[in-house]
């Protein structure tokens, strides 16, 4: 591939044996790295290959390019006549218009394109899974302190009971150990197999 610098000097080659010039003083014979930028924006020349660097590089396609272009300003064409007359050229007639020496469209072997491969077509596929959310962690581990209430109903707390808060507790749970002993929802006292009383 050639950068913009090269690729400038291979078209001044490629049109100095045969080039009439254009026919009046308002076209350049020969396109200047601003004009090949400017012809690229506006489609009437291809994108660069890719980057190297910063700089932009061009191979043997972008060179007929331009030497069809100076061609058919010679022959007195307008730009956008050109373009009507470029668009979706075969490659065959856009080298019959170019005729640029066979020399000159020889790239060295450093400089070949790789193959382009096809781009794949984002908006075809599905969209991949996003990845699944950790879980989350455990809660942290806290110890429970029980206090039986009788007839094997265990209350858990999270913190250490005192003696009072263990007498505070049990006369406030009485009412509940009645209701659950009147419903058979607590082990007699005594009872070695946990069954209802």
């Amino acid at each position: 591939m050639w950068t913009l610098d090269e690729l400038v000097e291979r078209v001044r080659e490629a049109l100095e044996a045969e080039y009439p010039g254009a026919p009046n003083g308002r076209v350049r014979d020969l396109p200047d790295r601003r004009a090949i930028r400017w012809y690229s924006t506006i489609g009437l020349v291809d994108r660069p290959l890719g980057m190297r660097g910063r700089s932009a590089l061009y191979g043997p396609r972008h060179l007929e390019q331009l030497v069809a272009i100076k061609r058919r300003q010679a022959e007195g064409l307008t730009l956008a006549q050109i373009q009507a007359e470029l668009t979706g050229l075969s490659p065959s007639a856009l080298t019959d218009i170019a005729h640029v020496p066979p020399g000159l469209m020889v790239m060295a072997d450093d400089e070949a394109p790789a193959p382009h491969a096809p781009r794949p077509r984002f908006w075809t596929s599905p969209p991949a899974p996003a990845p699944a959310a950790p879980p989350p962690p455990p809660p942290a581990a806290q110890p429970f302190t029980g206090l039986s209430l009788g007839g094997g109903a265990l209350l858990l707390v999270p913190h250490a009971l005192t003696e009072s808060d263990r007498d505070a507790v049990a006369e406030a749970a009485a009412p509940l150990i009645a209701l659950l002993a009147a419903r058979g929802l607590t082990v007699a006292e005594g009872s070695i197999d946990g069954s209802p009383s």
